[in-house]
């Protein structure tokens, strides 16, 4: 069995080829950049070349595409959206019209003949397909995951920072596992609208579709890690380019998260809000009103910080931390560990296949 799993960040999107027959060190992999990071760089230059535009496609992941188009504006260029596109950076398109970008139908853009198009989406499959062909494979895959980061479509006025907490703690209070942020095609939450537009790109995809999101996608990726496997008590935390979560462990339960703005944290104040988490201390205020996205005691008995173990692309921000951080490298890939996340979540959410996918996890750990 062949899963393509793509877990899509800020900075960079990882791509893995699980191939049950293959040995997982031999399964085709690329670090590759993100798609929002490859729209930023298109509006840029069509921001040196004086160019108008126009942005297609579907809603994505925000952050360096965002960016971008603020400073064409800045620099006194126009840039027009479709409402589908438009949403990456709002889901109120008010908001969106606010900052200076003119949002048009599907029919108008057929006026703005002059103007650089720009297609947004997160899922690029063509893309993929084309890499795969310039070394002579097919990408043939018998299932396709994909992790992205969402926020949900909150409501008018409300802060999506808080609600996209709010389904956090939702998902947790029904099942304490990381995988309780998967989601098959068909079982995809209406308000995640992210996600649902991953699934609109890969609708011409006949093969089974799961979504998750990204940083529990991590986590579950990171206890793939023979060290982190064996502590049933851990805190685990995923330290991304654009957002840092970390799950407390109990007794192999999730009993605690909290979630912030990678940004806004220092190495210090990451450190405190990890022991608060420990020792059942952690606010919701506290996090949130930091600038993050809040935080979530289902256990608040102290527990011992014996086990810290990090993933994630700025996981630098805790080398000095006085609690001797396990640096987690599943299967010996430490930016791959979405991809073994969504794998396993792929397994769990799939009892027809998990007997499959868990001999070939379990024959790669035997010689580990």
């Amino acid at each position: 069995m062949k899963i393509l799993a793509i877990d899509i960040g800020t900075g960079t999107q990882d791509i893995l080829l699980f191939d049950t027959e293959t040995q997982v060190e031999n399964c085709l992999q690329m670090v590759m950049p993100s798609p929002t990071v490859l729209v930023a760089r298109q509006i840029r230059d069509a921001t040196a070349r004086g160019e108008t535009v126009l942005l297609t496609g579907t809603m994505m992941g925000g952050g360096p595409c965002h960016w971008a188009a603020n400073d064409h504006l800045r620099a006194g260029h126009r840039v027009f959206a479709t409402p589908s596109a438009a949403r990456t950076f709002n889901d109120d398109l008010a908001q969106v019209e606010q900052t200076g970008i003119i949002v048009v139908s599907e029919d108008q853009t057929a006026r703005l003949r002059a103007a650089r198009r720009i297609e947004m989406r997160d899922l690029d499959l063509a893309a993929l397909a084309r890499a795969w062909a310039s070394f002579g494979v097919a990408l043939e895959f018998d299932a396709l995951a994909v992790a992205v980061f969402d926020h949900g479509d909150a409501p008018p006025g409300y802060s999506d920072r808080r609600f996209r907490f709010e389904f956090l703690a939702e998902r947790l209070r029904a099942a304490r596992h990381p995988t309780a942020f998967a989601f098959m095609r068909e079982d995809i939450p209406p308000r995640s609208t992210r996600m649902q537009a991953v699934a609109a790109s890969a609708s011409e995809i006949s093969v089974p579709l799961l979504v998750m999101d990204t940083a529990p996608a991590a986590i579950l990726g990171a206890r793939e890690d023979d060290r982190v496997r064996a502590h049933r008590d851990a805190i685990v935390a995923n330290i991304g380019n654009f957002h840092t979560l970390a799950f407390r462990f109990s007794d192999d339960a999730i009993t605690g998260v909290f979630e912030h703005h990678t940004g806004e944290l220092t190495a210090e104040r990451l450190e405190r809000f990890i022991e608060q988490l420990a020792d059942g201390t952690l606010t919701y205020d506290a996090v949130f009103d930091s600038q993050g996205h809040g935080a979530l005691l289902l256990d608040a008995r102290v527990q011992p910080l014996d086990f810290l173990a990090v993933v994630g692309p700025r996981r630098a921000m805790l080398a000095r931390s006085r609690y001797r951080p396990y640096w987690a490298t599943p299967y010996g890939d430490m930016m791959l560990a979405g991809c073994f996340g969504l794998v396993r979540a792929f397994a769990a959410l799939n009892a027809n296949a998990a007997e499959e996918i868990a001999r070939a996890l379990d024959a790669a750990r035997a010689v580990s």
